[in-house]
């Protein structure tokens, strides 16, 4: 069975979409785990600060149908298909790893390629799962996270 990591992020009334989001993910994928939540700037355009965690979980169903299940998550929150991709984002559920799946079949990329450049989405996966070894770096996600220029991306870990 894979696991799954997604990472989740808002700047549109972001505690109360990601306390929602959080709350369907627990629910449609039982055992669901989450890392502490992160404040940081807008990055790729200028916007008020996003908060953003990465949730892991263990499921059997095909990525396809979970990819469905985040586009339902992320329209309870108000986020249209449609929306702008640089652009304030009431909810974002992206896909970082689906085990160890190595694909780039039209708009799904695994794992994430942003993975490796983006803190807000390493660093709270390296919280969660530091552990996990990235399918293609062949390393693990902690040392990924040891070696990522912190000080250039900076996170601000929340009060839980």
């Amino acid at each position: 069975m894979p696991e799954v990591y997604v990472a989740a992020g808002s700047n549109v009334e972001p505690y109360r979409n990601l306390t929602r989001a959080v709350a369907e993910l627990a629910q449609d994928f039982p055992g669901a785990r989450f890392s502490p939540w992160y404040q940081n700037a807008a990055a790729g355009f200028s916007g008020d600060d996003f908060v953003n965690l990465v949730a892991g979980f263990d499921t059997e169903l095909p990525l396809q149908e979970v990819l469905a299940r985040l586009h339902r998550i992320e329209a309870l929150c108000g986020r249209p298909r449609d929306a702008p991709r640089w652009a304030p984002r009431s909810m974002d559920l992206d896909v970082l790893l689906y085990g160890n799946l190595v694909c780039d079949e039209g708009s799904v990329k695994l794992p994430r390629p942003d993975l490796l450049k983006r803190a807000y989405m390493l660093g709270p996966l390296a919280a969660l799962a530091p552990h996990v070894r990235h399918p293609t770096a062949g390393t693990s996600i902690g040392e990924l996270w040891g070696k990522f220029d912190q000080a250039a991306h900076p996170l601000r870990q929340l009060p839980s």
